[in-house]
């Protein structure tokens, strides 16, 4: 009786997802269990909700984090649990839809992830975010962890680096790398024809360091100290007071817009971190 009701029934026509392989909301607590006795490795994605101009969808960071996070682990055995949507965006509250929260908050929320994990068999984590805005809470996170938890933790960002080329320039906020590499990953929530030309409103000094922050270090990280600053620092360097479309940083250059270039970019990512997690369980092997 109960086979033939299910076999009739109506199913959600909303739901289009696949089960993902080591992607714990998708997983049971036995396949858990089967993967922690192959892997003690988890991958966590810090993310966030924040505008990203009208041509990406406000989930761009949270959604690009998870989906590299997933195509790492069908590369190798590493289990990908995100925890959080939102992330430290108060620089983007001049534009509807943006959440943001404390640093305090992510970081305590994270931490008690991975003392839930640590009970379960986890001992090694992998934080990873795909905002920038997070990068002084994952260095956090990664210090808590090593410093107050029997687990260890290591920065995505510090583990891939000497396995991977930079590439020249991303462009900035919901720029050329981002909305490529968003167009690699989630294609159906990008929408090029909603691209308007970006009015920008900045301090001079800062203006003038626009075309050189993809080249230039030095000017890429004063820019980026003096940038993206919540209304109430008076810095007047929010993203409402520097852009008319939220687009932040060089402008977004269509003609170099294209999936092969989002595709090159995650792809470098993936075979790097696959290149990190190697050298990790070798050295650690006993």
């Amino acid at each position: 009786m109960f086979k033939t009701f299910f076999s009739v029934a109506q199913t959600n026509p909303l739901w289009t997802q696949g089960k993902i392989k080591n992607y714990l909301p998708h997983m049971t607590s036995g396949e858990v269990t089967l993967l922690v006795e192959k892997s003690d490795m988890v991958i966590i994605p810090v993310s966030a909700l924040e505008q990203h101009a009208n041509h990406l969808p406000i989930g761009t960071d949270l959604l690009n984090g998870v989906e590299i996070c997933k195509l790492i682990a069908q590369e190798r055995d590493i289990l990908v649990v995100p925890v959080l949507m939102a992330g430290q965006s108060p620089y983007h509250m001049g534009f509807a839809g943006t959440i943001t929260l404390s640093a305090e908050t992510i970081i305590k929320v994270h931490l008690e992830t991975v003392q839930s994990l640590l009970r379960h068999g986890f001992k090694r984590f992998v934080i990873m975010s795909d905002h920038n805005g997070n990068d002084a809470i994952v260095e956090l996170i990664v210090d808590q962890i090593n410093q107050t938890t029997s687990g260890v933790a290591i920065n995505y960002y510090e583990a891939i680096e000497p396995f991977i080329k930079p590439v020249s320039s991303y462009g900035g906020h919901a720029g050329t790398g981002e909305t490529s590499k968003s167009m690699y990953l989630i294609p159906n929530l990008v929408n090029l024809r909603n691209v308007e030309p970006t009015v920008r409103s900045l301090p001079k000094h800062l203006e003038n360091m626009v075309q050189s922050i993809g080249s230039d270090p030095t000017a890429r990280t004063i820019f980026l100290a003096e940038t993206l600053k919540d209304e109430c620092t008076g810095k007047k360097t929010s993203a409402a007071e520097m852009s008319s479309t939220g687009i932040i940083g060089p402008p977004l250059e269509m003609e170099k817009t294209n999936v092969k270039f989002g595709e090159s970019i995650v792809l470098a990512q993936v075979k790097a971190m696959t290149q990190f997690i190697d050298k990790w369980n070798n050295l650690v092997k006993r």
